[in-house]
């Protein structure tokens, strides 16, 4: 009650103002043609001064709690103790408009234009008072006119190859044609784009700054004649086109010694300093360039890239000189410097890691790598895993501890191991992964259940934003050791649950692609599908052996399903702030078949906690309208389905520094494709699939370090799936028993 009787302005000098914020900026353009939004947004940003106490970080709104106004205009910075670090810790000096300078910045907005081709436009500013003569924010009102336009545009002239080549770049570059809007960054994005163009023809000295314009706007009123131009400062090399000379690799050994041993391959001499465990075709195999042929910077930044993924090298050096032998020749030899890394790493890390299941927990990672095992940058992992979990979230389901105990080994080939007619990316290493592995699992007063794992796999990339993983045999055996009464008499009550946990082998194809992909400032799209099959082929070579019924792998049955998932995110920048928008919408199916009669329970869909409907815990709603019986504590396990659908919607927003907000609404479930007597209701059908979506919504925060970002989101529910003996849509049994906290690392999705 006293804090917002205390004055902000109390201290503030006769002569000043206290800057309340941007009041916008007012474009008029001649008979309201639409003025460029990229324009607008440029003038913009070069006035958005932030006021005391932003909101969200806007230029224009501001909190109604400027607690450090009200400390500088009533607290004195004279005093002592506590309070006088209070004050230091709450204190903000008032952000005066003569600190904002707006004649300066009408300046800009002119610069702005100009640089835009609005050259007979004008800028003016205004302060805006509100009922405190003490306050005012500003407004800038600006008169764009007519734009200037190019009229005709003169190249270079046609004497030497460089200048025929420049003309022929800049006639296909869509800017420069008659029409276009005058802009000094469109002119200067062009040079680069010519420069770079010509240097990957072989011009390797020549430089963006060599081509000047000359802009004459006297012809005409509103129009522009544009002339190219060579500067005078010109490297007389730059008139030449080279071809690549001579090209050297020398690979040194970590310690600095060595004997050096030179190789004559196909892609120049190769130098190593022996011994040295590499294989011969290695490095060749990641230089661009051929001798003889044009020279291209882009074949440098290619070989660059290549050699630095194969992930061995401690530093790699480049060095491109002109050959004096030959100079008639006009060729650029090319001097590769490697030096090997260490091999061998171990690491010891220890971690709290976030699962999509709401399971969080302090985990530990014991890990061996050596980086190049057989001389050809095959990298070989093995580690060592534990972890402590329990899950978070509150509402119906159990809450237990787990721990989790795990051994596994990944042998990874930077090239495929597969037939030549199959595709190979040059964009970037395609890798081929070999792994095997052992893994633990004891769920107290349930399970303990071992797992056994091995599979092969390849990893390329078909395009910039495209990556694909192509998992061409996996098979897993799980083997459920001990299980307590509890979780007998789960598995007696549900008899599908039952058959997708008993032991089983599951032989596995996959194929699975990621498209992600930034679509300039303010838009982002990521789309991932998952494709994959279990039991197949060895179904199909026992039915050509004449085996019928059911079919077993050393005397253990085999699953055999079909399965698919598929989501769409797409974030939409809505403010110069770092405010998005993000959507995500999922589905996914799976269907058992021949030797199996259920979906091995690890590969069924479940719905609910951090990473999908926030305002329930995990596994605490679905199949469909199901709910499991009150007196059934554990009801956790039948939590589970053979389809899912997702839509997800949240604001994402800054608050102060890493701290960021989000509000977001979460609606989904999952459902079953068979009837299923233990579970009414759970059946996918058309007719009840809207009023079986649960729906929820809620507020969480993010602390985004760069590397690693903490969530908290805290979940409301609105409307629950199952009967809760309440009326309407809104349906939850209490607002508190709506809720669900959740804490996650890394964001949704």
């Amino acid at each position: 009650m006293l804090l917002p009787g205390c004055s902000t302005t109390r201290r503030i000098p006769a002569d000043e103002l206290l800057y309340t914020g941007l009041k916008g900026v007012d474009i008029s353009t001649p008979d309201g043609e639409k003025f460029p939004p990229g324009v607008a947004e440029s003038l913009t940003e070069a006035v958005s001064v932030k006021p005391n106490n932003p909101l969200l970080g806007s230029a224009s709104v501001r909190t109604p709690f400027p607690i450090g106004l009200w400390v500088w205009n009533n607290w004195s910075p004279d005093s002592k103790g506590l309070k006088h670090k209070l004050y230091e810790k709450l204190v903000s000096e008032p952000v005066l408009v003569s600190d904002v300078k707006p004649e300066l910045r009408v300046h800009m907005l002119d610069e702005i234009l100009d640089n835009n081709g609005y050259f007979s436009s004008s800028s003016s500013y205004e302060l805006v008072k509100g009922r405190n003569k003490k306050k005012a924010s500003i407004r800038y009102l600006i008169n764009s006119g007519q734009p200037y336009l190019i009229d005709s545009v003169r190249l270079l002239p046609d004497s030497v190859p460089l200048f025929r080549l420049i003309d022929s770049i800049a006639s296909a570059l869509p800017y420069l044609h008659r029409g276009s809007r005058y802009s000094t960054d469109s002119l200067s994005a062009l040079r680069v784009n010519i420069a770079n163009a010509v240097r990957n023809r072989g011009y390797y000295y020549f430089r963006p700054e060599f081509i000047q314009y000359l802009a004459d706007s006297t012809l005409e009123k509103g129009r522009i004649d544009l002339r190219l131009e060579i500067a005078d400062n010109l490297h007389p090399w730059a008139l030449d086109r080279f071809t690549t000379g001579q090209i050297t690799t020398t690979i040194r050994r970590t310690q600095g010694t060595g004997t050096p041993d030179t190789l004559d391959t196909p892609r120049g001499d190769l130098i190593v300093f022996r011994p040295m465990k590499l294989r011969r075709s290695l490095i060749p195999e990641c230089i661009v360039f051929r001798e003889g042929r044009r020279f291209s910077v882009r074949q440098m930044d290619l070989t660059q890239t290549r050699l630095s993924r194969l992930g061995i090298f401690s530093s790699i050096n480049m060095e491109v000189v002109p050959d004096t032998i030959n100079k008639d020749l006009r060729q650029l030899n090319v001097n590769i410097d490697c030096t090997l890394d260490s091999p061998w790493e171990a690491s010891i890390e220890a971690n709290v890691s976030s699962k999509s299941n709401s399971y969080l927990g302090p985990g530990v990672t014991l890990g061996l790598t050596n980086r190049n095992i057989f001389g050809g940058a095959e990298q070989l992992n093995v580690s060592l895993t534990g972890s402590y979990e329990w899950q978070t979230g509150s509402g119906r389901s159990s809450l237990f501890n787990s721990y989790e105990v795990g051994l596994n080994s990944t042998l990874a080939f930077p090239r495929l191991l597969a037939p030549r007619f199959v595709p190979r990316s040059r964009r970037d290493l395609n890798w081929t992964r070999i792994t095997l592995g052992v893994d633990l699992l004891n769920r107290p007063h349930y399970f303990k259940m071992q797992q056994f794992n091995t599979g092969i796999s390849y990893d390329w990339r078909p395009s910039r934003y495209l990556t694909s993983t192509f998992t061409l045999f996996k098979l897993t055996y799980t083997n459920l050791q001990n299980t307590t009464q509890v979780f007998d008499s789960i598995m007696h009550a549900n008899p599908a649950i039952a058959l997708s946990f008993q032991n089983q082998f599951i032989p596995q194809m996959q194929y699975s692609a990621t498209y992600d992909r930034a679509i300039g400032r303010n838009n982002t799209i990521n789309l991932q599908l998952t494709l994959q099959q279990a039991g197949n082929i060895f179904w199909s070579i026992y039915e050509l052996a004449g085996k019928k019924g059911q079919k077993n792998l050393f005397g253990t049955p085999f699953s055999q399903f079909v399965k698919g998932y598929g989501q769409v995110v797409y974030g939409r920048r809505l403010a110069t702030a770092d405010i998005w928008l993000v959507n995500r919408v999922a589905c996914g199916a799976a269907w058992a078949y021949g030797n199996s009669r259920q979906v091995p329970y690890s590969e069924q869909f479940y719905a609910g906690g951090a990473n999908s409907i926030r305002a329930f815990t995990v596994r605490s709603i679905g199949p469909g309208s199901y709910r499991a019986p009150s007196d059934q504590i554990n009801g956790y396990f039948d939590q589970t389905g053979t389809f899912i659908f997702l839509a997800n919607t949240e604001l994402r927003f800054p608050i102060l520094g890493p701290l960021h907000g989000a509000v977001f609404m979460d609606a989904g479930n999952v459902w079953t494709l068979r009837p299923e007597e233990s579970r009414p209701g759970g059946q996918l059908q058309a007719s009840t699939f809207l009023r079986d979506l649960a729906l929820g919504t809620g507020a969480g925060l993010r602390f985004n370090i760069q590397m690693l970002v903490i969530r908290a989101d805290l979940g409301i529910g609105l409307h629950a799936p199952y009967n809760t003996l309440r009326h309407g849509y809104y349906n939850m049994e209490s607002f508190k028993k709506s809720l669900a906290f959740h804490l996650a690392i890394g964001y949704p999705f």
